[in-house]
């Protein structure tokens, strides 16, 4: 007869967090907040770190590039592959990121920002002064959008069938995670080299 074994009951937890980051309003946040040493020792034996923000109410795995400690943990298979971003959509983390650093620092009643197509593209457009570069950007901006959202930064939460920039979108607090403080100044560094490389010259 073979052995039966027991699902462990944070299993839920671990699922969903290998899917995507997992936030207060999921079912199961409880269950991650009374088994979140069970759920980081989980990871922690696969080379996987769990993060909890319980203050911003959202929790995430990442995967350690290295460690001294553990060099094993280099030669692991890497969970999710990375695939290189392009300039526009890097430039629209970097604008939801420090537009949701201004809407903490208004401190209104509301925790969540929501903004809508039009408000995202208006910050946007400022950064392609020249119309051969709009003109592009505006072309394929529902598909940098769409990485963005796919990213886990932006979740759709208002869709305008008959006019695209009514869409309304929440930034989600993870990107304030993702993209530190450090990790800010060093991508607007990288883009601001790459705009002075594509701006026109002018004689």
């Amino acid at each position: 007869m073979m052995n039966e074994t027991k699902t462990a009951s944070y299993a839920p937890v671990v699922i969903k967090l290998l899917q995507d980051a997992l936030y207060e309003d999921d079912k199961v946040w409880k269950d991650l907040i009374a088994n979140q040493s069970a759920v980081a020792e989980y990871f922690d034996r696969i080379g996987v770190k769990l993060v909890i923000n319980e203050m911003d109410g959202f929790a995430y795995i990442y995967q350690p590039e290295e460690s001294e400690d553990d060099p094993s943990i280099s030669k692991l298979p890497r969970l999710v592959k990375r695939t290189p971003l392009s300039y526009e959509v890097t430039l629209l983390c970097v604008l939801l990121r420090e537009m949701l650093e201004e809407f903490d620092i208004r401190a209104t009643d509301s925790v969540k920002l929501f903004i809508t197509n039009k408000d995202i593209k208006e910050k946007i457009e400022i950064f392609f002064k020249d119309r051969s570069n709009k003109v592009k950007l505006l072309k394929n901006f529902d598909s940098y959008i769409n990485s963005v959202v796919n990213l886990g930064f932006l979740k759709i939460t208002k869709e305008d069938p008959k006019d695209k920039d009514q869409n309304q979108y929440e930034v989600k607090r993870i990107i304030k995670a993702k993209i530190n403080n450090e990790k800010l100044e060093e991508i607007k560094v990288k883009l601001q080299d790459i705009t002075s490389q594509i701006a026109p010259s002018v004689n």
